[in-house]
């Protein structure tokens, strides 16, 4: 049974010979667009339009019309495409999608069999639409839903696929398309007895049955299997392709489930209108089909969804075992035996993230190196958070100290060290970890003198390196300058700070990412109340870390609130004793 799609949901394709048929009220261009693992077309030759319908793998009809039919050959496409898609545009100027009918898109295979199907409703003012994307995942292919409308017409939609020179292509297709609808007007009309195909066979002899199709078994999760030109680049572009399936999956099971509840509520309104339905059995039947029809949609977008959390379950748990310390969890047996890598890592790992439709399904959380925003870990309480503010404040640090420990882990030696302000004193004890190692450049700073002699000396470093990077002079900086990069972690931020400390420490969130300096901050913002909104932009220019779990982090494809939990490691903190033990050894062989 074909499988009806939903915005944003996906189906793995059984093999790689499809065709795409599309059926519109009105006649429409179709176009096919060959990108790179993003999406992304690096110029006109990556787009198959009626103008130009032939690429390897992929064929387009040669005019607008309302019914077409793309051919592709997936197994036929470079190694470098990794995902087609295929567009919809209307010819005139001032057309718009919301006035016509929903336009569909329906994948077969080789021998016709329905795959998948999808109706491009919700459009409105949008004159291109892309409707399907098929893409690598795993050795194998997968067709997702789009629909993402462009009231900016096909300029906009290929400008949003990263083609240089989108407004030229544009009007070069739609230019090809009003051309081929003249050659169509000109063309001499077949008489009916040359219309249609001729059938060549004996009128006594059946053909022959035609092979069906085998169900292709299901691809086994490969860890690294994604484009990169490491195995660590494979790792990374792997995650956050898992991130963004989950991503896209559940929105389609939220929207299916908002579809199936806004029809429920409508036929249920519909089978009580009539006085005469509200009594007897017309009126019951009615309100059992609405009900029948809610959960036979539910229960096929449920399908599909739990189709997807298994298959990407089966991945998450390979792909963990594969991870580099970087982006490995604290229990991870890469940590056992660490030595200093001798390159910067292109990523770490700050936590796990999760949906509450896939609660048991964890998707790290990774950011680039180096750092290019500042992190404040939260030890404010939350409405879910019922734990007293001084233990708060102690998980926030301990999450700090996590976080500063896995970074002098993964840098190289010489190239990563770690600062202290903790003006009370409150944090002596999460912070001895560090301290009884060796793994800081010197002992916490105190008071409000410690906090404005640390500030000082990273802001004249700042300006040193960004005077010597602004006149292309960065072999004028002094000799034997550390180049280093610093992070500066802050307890109980805003403590011990004055005006003129508050406004170097903006500076440094600000300014200090570019000239090798990263903030940590450790605060509950209801602590800084008193300075009203003075320190609003220091709060919006730092990512926003919890001791506890708490969905506040959004994904920027859909806009999902997602759960976002600390990378902690075992109890007893051993592991983390023996890393920073490691970090300290190398510092000083390396000296």
């Amino acid at each position: 049974m074909v499988a009806e799609l939903a915005r944003g949901e996906n189906h793995p394709l059984p093999g790689t010979r499809l065709e795409i048929l599309v059926s519109a009220e009105v006649p429409v261009l179709v176009a096919a667009a060959l990108g790179d693992e993003g999406g992304r077309v690096h110029d006109r030759h990556g787009i198959t339009h009626h103008g130009a319908p032939v690429l390897p793998g992929i064929e387009v009809p040669r005019a607008a019309a309302a019914e077409h039919r793309l051919s592709a050959d997936l197994g036929e496409l470079p190694e470098a495409v990794h995902r087609v898609t295929v567009l919809l545009a209307l010819p005139g100027s001032a057309a718009r999608f919301g006035a016509t009918a929903a336009p569909r898109a329906t994948v077969t295979d080789a021998e016709g069999t329905e795959i998948v199907g999808f109706t491009l409703a919700g459009l409105d003012a949008e004159s291109a639409v892309v409707a399907l994307e098929l893409y690598r995942r795993q050795g194998g292919w997968k067709v997702r839903a789009v629909g993402q409308g462009y009231a900016g017409g096909l300029t906009a939609l290929l400008a949003d696929l990263g083609l240089p020179g989108a407004r030229e292509v544009a009007e070069a297709m739609h230019e090809a398309g009003r051309l081929g609808a003249a050659r169509a007007a000109a063309a001499p009309k077949a008489r009916p007895s040359e219309g249609g195909p001729v059938d060549y066979t004996h009128a006594g002899r059946q053909a022959p049955p035609q092979p069906q199709p085998q169900p292709q078994p299901q691809p086994q999760p490969v860890a690294g299997d994604a484009p990169g030109w490491s195995m660590e680049e494979r790792l990374y572009n792997q995650v956050w392709g898992m991130f963004e399936d989950l991503a896209r999956s559940t929105a389609a099971l939220r929207s299916a489930a908002d579809f199936a509840a806004a029809r429920l509520d409508r036929e249920l309104d519909e089978a009580l209108a009539d006085p005469r339905a509200r009594i007897g059995g017309a009126g019951e039947a009615a309100r059992k089909t609405a009900r029948a029809k809610h959960d036979e949609l539910m229960g096929r977008a449920q399908a599909a969804h739990d189709r997807d959390l298994a298959q990407l379950t089966a991945e998450a748990e390979v792909v963990e075992r594969a991870l580099p310390p970087a982006y490995a969890r604290w229990d991870s047996p890469v940590w056992r035996g660490h030595r200093m890598p001798a390159e910067l890592p292109q990523a770490v790992r700050l936590g796990d993230l999760h949906l509450p439709e896939s609660a048991s399904l964890r998707i790290p959380m990774l950011v680039r190196l180096p750092l290019e925003r500042g992190l404040w870990v939260d030890s404010g309480g939350t409405p879910a958070d019922f734990t007293d503010s001084a233990e708060r404040r102690r998980l926030a640090l301990e999450v700090s100290v996590a976080l500063a420990a896995r970074l002098l882990a993964v840098h190289p030696v010489g190239e990563f060290s770690v600062e202290v302000i903790d003006p009370a004193g409150a944090g002596a004890g999460p912070l001895g970890a560090l301290t009884r190692t060796g793994a800081l450049t010197g002992p916490p700073a105190r008071g409000t003198a410690g906090v404005a002699q640390a500030l000082e000396s990273l802001t004249r470093r700042v300006d040193l390196v960004h005077m010597a990077i602004g006149g292309g002079a960065t072999e004028a900086l002094p000799d034997g300058f550390d180049t280093a990069r610093r992070l500066l972690m802050v307890n109980d931020f805003p403590q011990g700070f004055d005006d003129r400390a508050l406004t170097r420490l903006r500076f440094l969130a600000d300014e200090g990412p570019a000239a090798g300096v990263h903030l940590l901050l450790v605060a509950d913002r209801a602590d800084a109340g008193e300075y009203g909104p003075l320190l609003d932009p220091l709060w919006r220019s730092l990512t926003r870390l919890t001791p506890s779990p708490d969905d506040h982090v959004a994904d920027p494809w859909v806009g999902h609130a997602w759960t976002f939990e600390p990378s902690l490691p075992p109890q007893g903190g051993a592991v983390l004793q023996q890393v920073l033990s490691v970090v300290a050894a190398a510092r000083i062989k390396g000296k």
